[in-house]
């Protein structure tokens, strides 16, 4: 076992979460989901949303029953619902392929609509205990400043980065590494001001003693929101949520003041499939 391993599973073993997709008992469709809406969103956003989902569609049958726009409905301000969209799409193929039942290998997860390399690998190693590397944001941080000395890791995975994370995988207990991992990024091994005097292997760690560098590679692109496309995406959504049935233009025209900006937005949202115009010139979400 690699000298991280120990104080990695020590410390997880006493600071994990209380996550209900964590919980003895929590089917792998909980973690399919979880796994969903985790991207790129913070746990206290998921965790309402999350539990309101499961208890409407509590197994992928259920929602490929449901029309795909209430799937968007239900994914509310999470951010990025093409991830609603992509889940249903998700859900649809795992009860025509495998009758329902999240499959257990990569290569069938992976083969899903909508799941990628870091998804597939959660999936198999959280719900059926796989050993997989699952490089997830936080996990690529955590090993990038432990083991090459970097304070973050590159714009996209790298063919070194994938092989050292592989060959971390420890035989036994690969799955809570693969979870402890990831949590000690999300508690400690933060983006923004670490706490690194509490790390359990900050005296293993190459980034603490080399002093701490701070990055100097390619620029590293923000999380800019007001006054973005982005922003005005979320206003329409906003409206079309909100709705019963479908909106007029003059409703959208309302939510956003520029025209130009609202138009190549609204363009942009019926392109993604999250919105359709009807043919009386109406919008609603899809069917």
């Amino acid at each position: 076992m690699s000298d991280l391993h120990a104080p990695v599973l020590d410390w997880y073993a006493e600071n994990a979460r209380d996550l209900p997709w964590r919980r003895p008992g929590a089917t792998p469709w909980a973690v399919m989901v979880s796994e969903f809406m985790l991207q790129q969103t913070p746990v206290a956003r998921v965790l309402p949303v999350y539990r309101s989902w499961m208890t409407t569609w509590p197994d992928p049958a259920a929602l490929a029953a449901a029309p795909s726009g209430e799937a968007v409905r239900a994914w509310g301000r999470l951010g990025y619902p093409r991830r609603a969209l992509r889940l249903h799409a998700a859900a649809t193929a795992i009860v025509e392929r495998h009758e329902g039942e999240v499959p257990a290998r990569y290569e069938e997860l992976i083969a899903l609509p909508g799941v990628g390399d870091c998804t597939a690998s959660a999936i198999a190693s959280f719900a059926f205990g796989a050993s997989h590397a699952v490089l997830d944001t936080n996990v690529r941080r955590v090993l990038t400043r432990a083991v090459t000395g970097r304070e973050f890791p590159a714009t996209s995975v790298t063919r070194a980065e994938r092989a050292l994370a592989e060959a971390l995988v420890p035989q036994e207990q690969p799955a809570t590494w693969a979870v402890a991992v990831m949590e000690l990024g999300a508690l400690v091994c933060t983006a923004t001001k670490p706490a690194c005097e509490i790390c359990p292997i900050h005296g293993r760690c190459e980034w603490w003693e080399r002093g701490k560098p701070p990055y100097d590679g390619p620029p590293r692109r923000g999380q800019a929101w007001a006054g973005t496309d982005r922003q005005v995406r979320g206003r329409l959504m906003s409206v079309l949520r909100d709705a019963e049935g479908s909106v007029s233009s003059a409703q959208l025209d309302a939510a956003w003041p520029e025209p130009v900006q609202r138009d190549r937005a609204l363009a942009s949202l019926v392109a993604d499939g999250l919105v359709v115009r009807t043919e009386d010139a109406r919008y609603t979400l899809p069917t």
